[in-house]
């Protein structure tokens, strides 16, 4: 960590080297040797005690290692913040400042914050972000190194972060939502892809918390986490957090009150198969929504359609739907014998999905065979899947004697192989739904990233305040972060080539390179030019080289006003 202040580079004879790396020039110290036997010779060991200063060569910024090993030095008064790095990382927060804006988050929140608590609010956010962190314990280290939201950009401690999540009362969270979905167009028609998953919580006093059915089950109690995403415009929209014991098909009827809550009239819902209920239909269609649901080719609801429609659509080239590498046909049916109106059955065919089933299956039933063989001569009872599959012959005294594949059982499965359904309520082609179910990617990842890259696998908390405050604090981070995937995928998809550097971490990583130093006088200044892979990472948020240099500017003058008063 560098300190605030420079000293002279040290005059030891021999020992102090520069070496320049990337656009720094940093001072090391010789500390010692080492004998390398193999070269017959000694080799040095060194460390960095600081980067030398760009206006005057003869001076440095220290670091830790230059307190450690030269602690003779007097060092100069305290003229700075000494609680502020003398290198701050501006790049993200840039970009998680103009998204707030653009969004009129700020405005938003300001309404349930004071301006001291909204700030706080607006650094844990860009925090959870550009730290793919949400332990609290660790938000003070950012906020030495980064600009701030907060009054005087003003370094709160741990302990007050915590204090503000437990103070705040779930009216600010309530407010948000309904203000948040309030400012987006009602009259249009969008698909809000639903989603949920669940959280390890192992903190005490959490009313949420229960044992329930978690997709990753590491033996704690879990809650329950869900997120409406609109597709057409890449927003989410709201959030729920439920009891861990309550399965996701329950608890659609209650989003869908929400979502008319909110004033949502002309809508459809994406909705994977854990959701498929006919009470869940019946809702649907009570509200007057529409839904787009993925059933499994093998499933018993679609299989026979599946098989009375094989041979019609799957090598016809109007069929074809290349840019997903399917055939796709659409036919009329109910879901159900007591279904009041005709649904949309598109059915698609995929030729490496057949193949790769195929093996998939044949592998399997190679396995079972196997395993059951071995059980000859004794009284093994069949599970239920190896019953589907096999017949099974016992002698007398009960004893297994003999096992065969049930033929028209495999030759069904086989046929059904490489084939999927989805059902919608409107009439559309299978293309356009196929479209439609394949814009849920987004909010896939959204839950990707909510858990691998704002570090939400479980909530570090105890008490049910901080919890939902921390879980608030996350959505909102979800709604900046994913603006930040949104824009550098379309980007991605304008350029010719396709650098690693335009996902959300590594562009989050390369921004943090974009560094202001504070020279002597006191003033911040810009450290480097920004870099060819900077200005692609920008020019996707409508920025350039004149934008960062402006901001830098107006953080610079914000910084010598607080410095100013503070002296």
């Amino acid at each position: 960590m560098y300190l605030d202040f420079l000293v002279e580079i040290p005059a030891a004879e021999g020992k102090i080297t520069t070496k320049p790396k990337g656009n720094s020039v940093y001072v090391n110290y010789e500390i010692g040797r080492d004998y390398n036997p193999d070269k017959k010779y000694n080799v040095p060991k060194r460390v960095t005690i600081g980067k030398q200063s760009k206006e005057d060569h003869k001076m440095m910024v220290p670091n830790q290692n230059f307190m450690m090993y030269f602690p003779e030095v007097e060092l100069p008064d305290e003229k700075f913040n000494s609680s502020r790095s003398s290198c701050l990382r501006i790049g993200a927060y840039i970009i998680v400042k103009k998204i707030l804006d653009e969004y009129n988050l700020s405005d938003i929140l300001g309404s349930y914050f004071n301006d001291k608590d909204l700030g706080l609010f607006l650094d844990l956010v860009s925090y959870t972000i550009v730290c793919e962190n949400n332990a609290g314990q660790h938000y003070p280290s950012y906020a030495y190194v980064h600009p701030l939201f907060t009054e005087s950009m003003r370094i709160y401690s741990d302990t007050k972060v915590s204090e503000f999540l437990c103070g705040m009362t779930g009216e600010e969270s309530i407010g948000f939502l309904n203000d948040w979905n309030a400012s987006h167009d009602h009259r249009e028609k969008i698909y809000i892809s639903y989603d949920s998953t669940n959280k390890n919580s192992e903190a005490g006093d959490i009313d949420m918390v229960e044992f329930g059915q978690p997709k990753l089950d590491v033996g704690a109690p879990i809650f329950n986490y869900s997120v409406a995403y609109d597709t057409k415009n890449a927003k989410p929209l709201f959030y729920e957090t439920y009891l861990g014991s309550i399965a996701d098909i329950s608890q659609l009827e209650f989003m869908l009150g929400k979502a008319e809550g909110y004033g949502y009239k002309n809508i459809g819902f994406i909705l994977d198969r854990g959701y498929f209920s006919k009470g869940n239909i019946r809702k649907m269609d009570g509200c007057g929504y529409s839904f787009i649901i993925m059933v499994k080719g093998m499933k018993k609801l679609v299989d026979t359609l599946v098989l009375e429609n094989k041979g019609k659509f799957e090598e016809k080239r109007k069929h074809s739907i290349r840019k997903h590498k399917v055939y796709g046909f659409t036919v009329k049916n109910k879901l159900y014998l007591d279904d009041e109106k005709d649904r949309y059955f598109h059915i698609y065919h995929s030729t490496g999905k057949e193949h790769g089933e195929k093996e998939e299956l044949e592998e399997k039933l190679e396995r079972l065979s196997k395993a059951l063989k071995n059980q000859y001569g004794t009284d093994y009872q069949l599970s239920d899947t190896e019953k589907h599959y096999f017949e099974t012959f016992y002698d007398s005294g009960g004893i297994l004697t003999l096992v065969r594949e049930k033929e028209d059982v495999i030759q069904r499965e086989l046929q059904l192989c490489g084939y999927f359904c989805i059902v919608s309520s409107d009439k559309m082609t299978a293309e356009e739904a196929l479209d439609l179910y394949y814009s849920r990617d987004a909010s896939e990842k959204l839950f990707r990233g909510d858990k691998s890259y704002l570090g939400n696998k479980s909530e570090r908390t105890h008490y049910n305040e901080s919890t939902d405050a921390k879980i608030f604090v996350e959505f909102v981070a979800l709604i900046v972060r994913n603006r930040i995937y949104t824009k550098l995928k379309e980007e991605l998809e304008r350029i010719d080539e396709k650098p690693n550097y335009m996902t959300v971490p590594a562009a989050l990583r390369e921004l943090e390179k974009i560094e202001m130093i504070r020279g002597h006088d006191r003033i911040y200044r810009l450290d480097h030019a920004v870099t060819k892979t900077q200005k692609t990472i920008l020019k996707a948020f409508g920025m350039d080289t004149a934008y960062i240099k402006d901001r830098a500017e107006r953080i610079s003058e914000q910084l010598k006003l607080i410095d100013n008063i503070g002296r």
